[in-house]
């Protein structure tokens, strides 16, 4: 039996990533609270209500799960409606029960990574417009500026904003998320008020902390050609990752957003990355319909022989992983990995799916690839936005109505590669037997492939 491991640098950040409104509860001035009341607008009809119980204060024991499990990071958010309720009020209190909370981070060895919008508004500005509103731009800043003033002394790792582009979709397209504009012609404006909202928190936090480190967690979804020999389907990959994943991106490179025919100049925007934040899930097939073209642009799907999670909502693609680091690394920055995961609530697929992925950010880390650090989605089950409560993502499971947390296997396999710094023949053959082969080919397999 071959014996070998993968070994990551001294240096690597090993967490879990949580999001605010998913995992605190209770908190009733956001554009999501109000959201998760309409019907029909969340799967099952789910509410957050108080999802983890994180804003009552059990952040402390899934903090401890996680310093027990040998993670030496994690990525977590503030809540804007909750430190703003109203426009221009601001409510000291919630500063300090993040600093509390952060600085709990940091005393159970957790380097926090904290993201300053991740998908929710305050209330009064979803009433204003949401992000269509101009005056978002100058209010985030406000508010950007006073929580990093409060926290700069404990953050040093900071994310502007959360997927800008399946925010753009889910509000502004799809119509899943608040405000559920559905209409396409609102993506220019809110596209160009994200950036330029983002490249005035960049500016703000360097004022305040010339040694901090600012990014956006980007959201690269791959896309692949149902029939690789369809000029259409190639086309379309084309367009999807042009108006998908390169929409926010490239715009921070050369600041000249540019969405269908709309162009714009937004030079402010301009290098304001010190590192590449890089959330990814899975790979889609997709297929041009001539009879529709509309109907083109909507999610893909997966071949049949697609290795998909137990609900069908992600197909396993770990070599879709590697695609999405090499499209990061073209960008010249650090990479974080700051979402990679799966729902899985009997933890098998979770494993192998664990496994695979990050033998591909080895292979990138193997490549001196300056790739710093990865953030599993998720620490513990959560409150997953439409999907509601019918998706289990964590390391932990939860019983949201008793708040039982009950550890997977999978926790004390994320834990050995935390606590080794390394992905083990050993590991894999005790938590994810069906892809050994995979990850580690018989020595016969090694020399066919040399």
């Amino acid at each position: 039996m071959i014996q070998a491991a993968y070994t990551f640098p001294s240096s690597f950040l090993w967490g879990t990533a949580t999001a605010g409104h998913q995992v605190e509860g209770g908190d009733e001035l956001s554009d999501w609270y109000t959201w998760e009341q309409m019907p029909g607008r969340i799967l099952s009809g789910h509410v957050s209500g108080g999802a983890c119980e994180w804003w009552d204060g059990r952040w402390v024991e899934d903090f401890d799960r996680a310093a027990r499990a040998h993670q030496n990071a994690h990525r977590l958010s503030v809540e804007w409606s909750r430190i703003e309720p109203s426009l221009a009020v601001w409510d000291d209190s919630a500063i300090d029960q993040y600093r509390t909370m952060i600085d709990g981070a940091r005393k159970r060895g957790l380097e926090p990574m904290v993201t300053l919008n991740h998908f929710t508004l305050p209330q009064w500005l979803a009433e204003r417009g949401s992000w269509t509103c101009e005056e978002s731009v100058l209010w985030f800043e406000r508010y950007v500026r006073k929580v990093v003033s409060e926290l700069k002394d404990l953050v040093k790792i900071w994310i502007t904003i959360n997927e800008p582009n399946v925010l753009i979709y889910g509000g502004y397209v799809s119509n899943e998320f608040p405000p559920g504009l559905k209409d396409i012609r609102s993506v220019a404006p809110v596209l160009r008020n994200l950036l330029r909202a983002h490249s005035a928190a960049y500016h703000a936090i360097h004022e305040l902390d010339a040694q901090a480190q600012v990014g956006i967690a980007h959201h690269y979804r791959g896309f692949m050609p149902r029939n690789p020999a369809s000029i259409g389907d190639r086309w379309l990959v084309r367009f999807k990752n042009r108006n998908f994943n390169e929409l926010f991106p490239q715009a921070l490179i050369n600041g000249h957003p540019h969405f269908l025919i709309w162009q714009d100049d937004i030079p402010q925007a301009r290098g304001t990355q010190d590192f590449f934040g890089l959330n990814y899930y899975t790979t889609e097939e997709v297929a041009m319909d001539w009879r529709n073209p509309l109907n083109s642009l909507k999610p893909g799907g997966y071949s049949q022989d697609a290795d998909l999670s137990p609900s069908g909502f992600l197909a396993n693609s770990p070599q879709g992983f590697w695609q999405a680091l090499k499209w990061a690394h073209q960008y010249q920055l650090p990479i974080y990995v700051t979402e990679n995961g799966t729902e899985d609530p009997d933890d098998g697929f979770r494993r192998n799916y664990l496994a695979q992925h990050l033998h591909q950010l080895w292979k990138a880390v193997n490549f001196n690839w300056r790739i710093k650090g990865y953030f599993h989605w998720t620490l513990v089950d959560n409150f997953e936005w439409e999907r509601g409560w019918t998706q289990q993502w964590g390391l932990w499971e939860l019983d949201e109505q008793t708040q039982t947390r009950k550890k997977r296997p999978s926790a004390d396999f994320f834990s050995e590669i935390c606590r080794t710094n390394q992905l083990s023949s050993e590991m894999v053959l005790r938590y994810a037997e069906q892809v050994f082969d995979d990850l580690f080919p018989p020595r016969g397999a090694s020399e066919l492939l040399t």
